[in-house]
């Protein structure tokens, strides 16, 4: 099966009503966290984040959130931006619509955003268009470097140097902070913040702004 590690340009202009990358010059990166929270693997990203002053944006799934509301309020007090990543889980490819959107209203009794990452990046235009026009528009957001660090099939190292090899100013960096990813984000993390750290580069949490400046 290939792995498409980058998304084409063509694919984003097609579903260009969902943000794949910030459009920015700076050296800026958009690190987003995964399937969280949870109280070993996500206090660990926020460890590493902290050495190098990181900001990240957590999508995080409703459930894990009543399941672990101090992690949950750690994340947002550390400065960092939260998503609604529904409250199961579900995939939207085999979910019905309105089991879908009812979904996501539950996890947003615990998540306040803005944002939304669908599980799987599956999610059709009709639930897009859904999202964005409600009362509190949920903006959906998508990714530009998947790191893969929840596929047991490659090296640790192999994860690593799909961030390191693809990344660029704006670029939005897919990692999970979960049990399933957990080998392979501690190691890649830490030199992923490192590596970009020494190259002048500063990382950001998604915000409101970065969306506006591709519509």
């Amino acid at each position: 099966m290939i792995k498409l590690v980058t998304v084409p340009r063509w694919l984003q202009r097609v579903y260009k009503n969902r943000l794949w990358e910030v459009n920015t010059t700076e050296k800026k990166l958009y690190l987003t966290f995964d399937d969280g929270p949870h109280p070993l693997h996500t206090l660990f990203v926020l460890e590493e984040l902290k050495k190098v002053q990181a900001k990240a944006t957590f999508f995080c799934i409703g459930k894990n959130v009543a399941d672990y509301p101090d992690v949950y309020k750690r994340v947002l007090a550390e400065g960092h931006a939260v998503g609604n990543h529904t409250h199961n889980h579900l995939n939207a490819w085999n979910t019905p619509n309105d089991v879908y959107l009812q979904n996501i209203a539950a996890a947003a009794n615990y998540i306040d955003s803005q944002f939304f990452r669908p599980p799987y990046g599956k999610i059709n235009s009709f639930l897009v268009k859904q999202l964005a026009g409600l009362s509190r528009p949920l903006h959906t957001v998508m990714w530009s470097v998947l790191s893969y660090d929840f596929d047991h099939s490659i090296s640790a190292e192999r994860c690593l140097q799909h961030v390191l090899l693809n990344s660029k100013p704006g670029s939005i960096i897919v990692f999970h902070d979960s049990e399933k990813a957990s080998s392979h984000l501690r190691y890649a993390l830490p030199i992923v913040l490192a590596y970009f750290t020494n190259r002048g580069f500063t990382f950001e949490a998604i915000s409101s702004r970065d969306f506006k400046k591709q519509t």
